[in-house]
């Protein structure tokens, strides 16, 4: 067996382990005891992170930032790889952006110079649109942590009514529209709100919470998770071409042969704040039928800008 082919195999016995002992490899390898210091010498100048504990009940551990062993890619699933980091790069931040880059780099220097060359002739043909944001959410890792490992959060949140102290339970984190969200329990008001990362100022204390509570997933699921409202809305063509390029209204979108259309679908009553800005900008080219709350809302933004402008 070649020198490689043994390194490979005790990499990956040793990355399964966390704890180990030269004569374990030695007993699974068939090797001498002297071959194994060796090869562990090898492994660690190929970046391998092990530390060697002296003592009777010594031996070796490999530290919890260890490697993983290599993984054969076909140079198809290479370049989908490549261009799935690519449309990471319309969000500011992400929970783990100096990883991220790391792994794209390490990847495309990997390539042979002719896929090297097929991916450079794509970038300039294939793109994963979303609008690019200038907002930072510096806070992003951390709360995702804090809904790993159920941790419960009093922050900063900057609202409308401006910065107050927040007490809540994150369940998770999901990116839309270049935006990042945190759906939490809000032990004030009994019930999951959604939150804006980027709003979020500062990070006041941290409490670990070992109750049983609902992650991300099953929040998206669960019914129990929307307070489902109807949302009916007349379109111009205008209106169906403007809405169509919004995905969350995508598949809601229903086209008459005409070119006009409506959107007629239940959506989660919390969602009204966050559609209100979009329907002000479509103006004319949407006529609201429900709910009446998106309504008042619209006209109380038509009638705060109209005051910014009245002759004094």
């Amino acid at each position: 067996m070649s020198k490689a082919k043994r390194l490979l195999d005790i990499l990956m016995f040793v990355n399964a382990k966390k704890k180990f002992t030269a004569q374990e490899i030695a007993d699974e390898f068939k090797i001498s005891i002297r071959t194994v210091h060796r090869y562990i010498l090898d492994l660690s100048e190929m970046g391998l992170p092990i530390y060697a504990e002296q003592g009777r009940n010594g031996g070796y551990t490999v530290l919890p930032n260890r490697l993983l062993p290599p993984i054969l890619f076909t140079e198809e699933e290479a370049v989908a790889i490549f261009f799935a980091f690519q449309s990471l790069g319309f969000y500011r931040n992400l929970p783990f952006d100096a990883e991220t880059s790391s792994v794209a780099q390490k990847l495309y220097s990997s390539l042979p110079s002719d896929t090297k060359i097929k991916i450079d002739k794509m970038r300039s043909y294939v793109a994963f649109w979303s609008p690019k944001r200038s907002i930072e959410t510096p806070l992003l890792k951390e709360v995702l942590e804090a809904a790993i490992e159920t941790t419960n959060l009093r922050i900063q949140y900057e609202s409308q009514s401006g910065v107050t102290t927040k007490h809540i339970r994150p369940i998770g984190v999901y990116a839309h529209d270049g935006l990042w969200y945190l759906p939490a329990y809000d032990y004030r008001k009994q019930k999951i709100l959604l939150y804006r990362v980027d709003r979020i100022h500062s990070i006041l204390s941290k409490e670990t919470n070992d109750d049983g509570f609902i992650n991300l997933e099953q929040w998206f699921d669960s019914n129990e998770a929307q307070k489902p409202i109807r949302l009916h809305v007349q379109l111009t063509m205008e209106g169906v071409r403007q809405c169509k390029s919004v995905p969350s209204f995508e598949g809601l979108v229903v086209t008459n042969e005409d070119g006009t259309g409506y959107i007629d679908s239940d959506i989660d009553e919390g969602e009204i704040s966050f559609i209100t800005p979009l329907f002000y900008r479509l103006g004319m080219h949407a006529r609201i039928l429900e709910p009446q709350a998106l309504i008042d809302g619209l006209r109380t933004h038509a009638e705060e800008i109209l005051a910014m402008y009245q002759d004094e």
